[in-house]
């Protein structure tokens, strides 16, 4: 899969070299920005998951998701057939506004679909709600703390 929108090329992430990109750009997001720990950025997903990578113009990395599906999603969703879990969205700081964050949304959409979801959850960071609900996702459950940040489930139908 490569995708190219207004805001760079989206692909999967195809080998160590493509991987190595993901984990600096979720490591200047996650760990030097946001402040989470390293134990709880890399988790035990990791290996098992799709990761999708951007780039920008430069051929630069500014953005990275992460799609769980199959076993892992099923574990993770609570046994929900049919859903994929969208995990660890990433935009650089300069790249934000672009709209590559609604693309990689999109990209994770889209491989679910090629495998067969019907659905899509994702573990929202409390102040990107309104960010999901205009790509058409819906807040379920409560609010709950994930790395120290509140977070809340939300869905989307495919």
């Amino acid at each position: 899969m490569r995708v190219t929108g207004t805001a760079g090329t989206i692909r999967v992430a195809r080998d160590e070299a493509d991987l190595a990109l993901v984990h600096r750009v979720r490591r200047d997001v996650f760990i030097v920005e946001q402040g989470i720990s390293e134990e709880e950025e890399w988790d035990d997903l990791d290996p098992t998951s799709e990761h999708l990578l951007a780039l920008g113009p430069d051929g630069e990395p500014v953005g990275t998701a992460r799609l769980i599906h199959g076993a892992q999603a099923l574990r993770v969703t609570g046994g929900i057939e049919g859903r994929v879990l969208l995990g660890r969205l990433a935009v650089l700081k300069a790249a934000r506004g672009s709209g590559l964050g609604a693309e990689l949304v999109r990209a994770v959409e889209a491989a679910g679909l090629a495998r067969g979801a019907r659905e899509v959850e994702l573990h929202a960071q409390v102040q990107a709600l309104g960010f999901y609900e205009r790509l058409g996702y819906t807040a379920e459950g409560p609010v709950y703390d994930d790395a120290g940040i509140p977070h809340r489930t939300m869905t989307r139908v495919l």
